[in-house]
């Protein structure tokens, strides 16, 4: 009954989307059929297009979804993916290129190098948090902005190529690459540990005492630290730090797996995006294996339909907006129609 449930959701936000997509292409006066016709053929129209334009895309989406619905499942509101993958693109450039070329091993060092620098990239907020009560909202935003001229320092100091000429950094070796799937284009097996990732963290939250104790924490941090005896504090920083770990992976998979080399706004804001993937899968991590592929086919048909159609990419980004409004309100109807059908469950209360 949930697999039909789930399949008539998906089929309801498709509908939703291709309907919307085409009111906002009316009201502008473009051509529906021609621009509709280039958003599948730039995202799914070919094995290509799904491959090297949406499932290139959705790798970083997926890990850094995940770090957002983590954290705020967790009662976390980490804002900061987008700080935290550049940090983790940093620290695994900085390893593939300053270490001799080991194969697999210096690529395997470079991937975990740069989980290390997400998760400290996240760790400072968590410490803000914890030692002097400073919003994460607040704190994880302003460290997003240090992180992108972090980068450009980076690109255009230390880091830089020798010639000076272009503010990135020098390619990458072939050996410490993401092997790149065959007969699939661009798309790399960075996918794989994308899917893994979220499969695993899915599994966590479900299955395991970590897991309860982090959802224990999101519904009531009061609740679970007097009567669940839970340690709020511990729970919320580890929620906080595997939070910016996963999104530290996803930068350190798109400078391995995709652009190999690190240059200013490498991220075209995958991991403000990701705050979106999460909320429309309702924080959970399996769902946002879905959720991150739709957003990605339509920033890859966003493209394509700027270029065949001439319509705005721009307006991709009204829909997605519009989605994850329609999300957030179809949640709390959702809440208050429990909250309401909770209260008609109980006795009356007898008069005196």
């Amino acid at each position: 009954m949930s697999a039909l449930r789930s399949i008539l959701l998906a089929a309801v936000v498709m509908g939703a989307i291709l309907l919307t997509t085409a009111l906002l292409l009316a009201a502008g006066g473009y051509d529906v059929r021609t621009a509709l016709a280039a958003l599948w053929t730039g995202s799914v129209g070919s094995w290509y297009s799904l491959t090297s334009a949406t499932l290139v895309r959705a790798v970083p989406l997926m890990l850094s979804g995940c770090a957002v619905a983590i954290a705020f499942r967790a009662g976390v509101f980490n804002i900061g993916a987008e700080g935290q993958l550049l940090a983790g693109a940093a620290a695994a450039t900085a390893v593939a290129l300053g270490l001799p070329s080991l194969g697999v091993a210096t690529l395997v060092l470079a991937l975990a190098l740069g989980a290390a620098g997400g998760a400290a990239w996240a760790g400072i907020a968590a410490l803000l948090r914890a030692r002097f009560g400073v919003l994460e909202v607040i704190s994880t935003i302003m460290l997003n902005f240090v992180a992108l001229y972090g980068v450009s320092y980076l690109v255009r100091g230390p880091l830089q190529e020798p010639t000076h000429a272009y503010p990135q950094t020098m390619p990458i070796a072939p050996t410490v690459r993401l092997v790149q799937i065959p007969g699939a284009g661009r798309l790399h097996v960075g996918l794989l540990l994308a899917v893994g990732a979220a499969v695993a963290a899915g599994w966590m939250l479900r299955y395991t005492a970590s897991g309860f104790r982090l959802l224990a924490v999101g519904e009531s941090a009061s609740a679970a630290a007097s009567a669940g005896q839970i340690d709020v504090g511990a729970v919320t920083t580890r929620a906080f730090l595997v939070s910016g770990a996963l999104a530290g992976v996803a930068g350190a998979v798109e400078v391995l797996g995709v652009t190999y080399a690190l240059y200013e706004n490498i991220s075209p804001g995958y991991g403000y995006t990701a705050i979106a993937v999460a909320l429309l899968a309702g924080l959970d991590p399996w769902r946002v294996i879905l959720s991150a592929t739709l957003f990605a086919a339509l920033e890859a048909g966003a493209g394509a339909m700027q270029r065949d159609a001439g319509v705005p990419s721009t307006l991709v980004s009204v829909v997605e907006a519009l989605l994850i409004l329609a999300a957030v309100g179809a949640q709390a109807l959702r809440m208050r129609a429990g909250g309401l059908s909770e209260a008609a469950a109980q006795p009356p209360e007898q008069p005196a």
